[in-house]
């Protein structure tokens, strides 16, 4: 199983030199493993995955994931090229009873005037909705993928994905500490290979933001510690943390749990690689 992520930021995407280490696009996951594709939220990471797929093989498929539907995971999504190329193939699931329904409302709405110039149904891939629910898990080519909900207002999923006897747990905007970790949230995280987790905040930061429904890097190392995961990935950082700043915070994570480190842009993560510390 192969990992790599497009889009690392949290709330809104941003730029400069300040940030161009760890990258300013929005939440996008990329896991592969045997020739197949899931995609995790649509932030503005995706534009870039979906450059790099348009420049390989044709047509192409792609299973979606989506965590929740707040716009910093679902606003790149327009801009995802292979969506509008006839003979694609995208199977997307949305949180909920009905998040077949919800996910391609979302999708359809943000698409049309005046907010863009472009309807959904310009896309021509073939694109199919379904619903992710809490404990039911789905067989994906080589992957069992099982969604599990999360401390976050309106609500979240989690994602547990395991592939060839590894295991890839993807957790952004959930507000958790080891206090007030749920049961059923810590079974879905233990003994990952890798546990990408929402570490938005320092300690200090996170005082004023209670609520708001994200955690700090310290309660996310430990977390991992105590669940036994392998790695860790700090993600969904905030917008006024530059490079210096994310990095600052992940020696600090590291302090907790050793194989901490900050998700960036680019990053490319094979489950047998050996553990690194920022």
């Amino acid at each position: 199983m192969e990992i790599r992520f497009w889009g690392v930021r949290g709330s809104v995407a941003v730029s400069g030199a300040q940030v161009a280490g760890i990258g300013g696009n929005t939440s996008c996951v990329e896991v592969t493993a045997e020739g197949h594709r899931l995609i995790l939220d649509a932030g503005t990471g995706i534009r870039g995955l979906g450059d790099e797929m348009m420049a390989g093989p044709r047509p192409t498929q792609a299973t979606f994931f989506f965590s929740h539907l707040h716009w910093d995971h679902v606003q790149g999504f327009p801009f995802f090229t292979p969506a509008f190329m006839p003979g694609n193939e995208l199977h997307m699931f949305g949180p909920g009873q009905n998040g077949d329904v919800e996910l391609e409302k979302v999708l359809r709405k943000q698409m049309q005037p005046p907010s863009f110039p472009v309807p959904l149904d310009a896309m021509r891939a073939t694109r199919r909705f379904g619903s992710a629910l809490p404990g039911v898990s789905q067989e994906v080519g080589p992957f069992k993928v099982t969604p599990f909900e999360l401390p976050h207002p309106q609500g979240c999923l989690g994602y547990r994905i395991e592939a060839g006897g590894r295991s890839f747990v993807y957790a952004t905007d959930v507000e958790v500490s080891l206090e007030s970790l749920p049961s059923q949230v810590a079974h879905s995280f233990e003994g990952a290979d890798a546990l990408c987790l929402d570490a938005q905040y320092t300690p200090d930061e996170y005082v004023p933001r209670k609520g708001w429904g994200h955690s700090t890097m310290i309660d996310a190392a430990r977390i991992a510690r105590e669940v036994g995961a392998q790695r860790l990935f700090l993600f969904h950082h905030d917008p006024a943390h530059n490079d210096d700043v994310v990095r600052t915070m992940a020696r600090e994570a590291c302090n907790v749990f050793e194989a901490a480190e900050p998700a960036r842009e680019g990053l490319t993560v094979r489950l047998a690689e050996l553990p690194w510390c920022a």
